[in-house]
């Protein structure tokens, strides 16, 4: 534990732990909302082919719909578990190292 509120500048137990939460919360929320967002614009399994390179083109497209879902849904709970800050933080960084840190500023 000690290690982690180092890392993250985090000063409680409590804290990594509502932090942990989130994370486990919107990872599950996130799927949970893409499927019906996913059905709604036709995006199924059934619309490809049964080779393999198709089904590697729909999860490579699956995890691109659902990455942006995945991002507003972080910082939103974060924000109502009272870790925006955090989490705001968290995202500069990490849409940063994928090249968008020019579009946070």
């Amino acid at each position: 534990m000690e290690k982690l509120k180092k890392r993250w500048g985090i000063d409680s137990n409590f804290a990594i732990v509502v932090i942990l939460i989130v994370f486990a919360i919107t990872g599950s929320s996130s799927l949970k909302i893409a499927r019906p967002f996913l059905d709604y614009i036709g995006f199924t399994r059934d619309i490809f082919a049964s080779d393999w390179y198709f089904s590697v083109l729909y999860w490579t497209v699956r995890v691109l719909i659902i990455f942006p879902i995945y991002q507003i849904l972080l910082v939103t709970f974060g924000w109502l578990f009272g870790q925006f800050t955090f989490f705001w933080n968290f995202e500069k960084k990490m849409l940063s190292r994928f090249g968008l840190g020019k579009y946070l500023k």
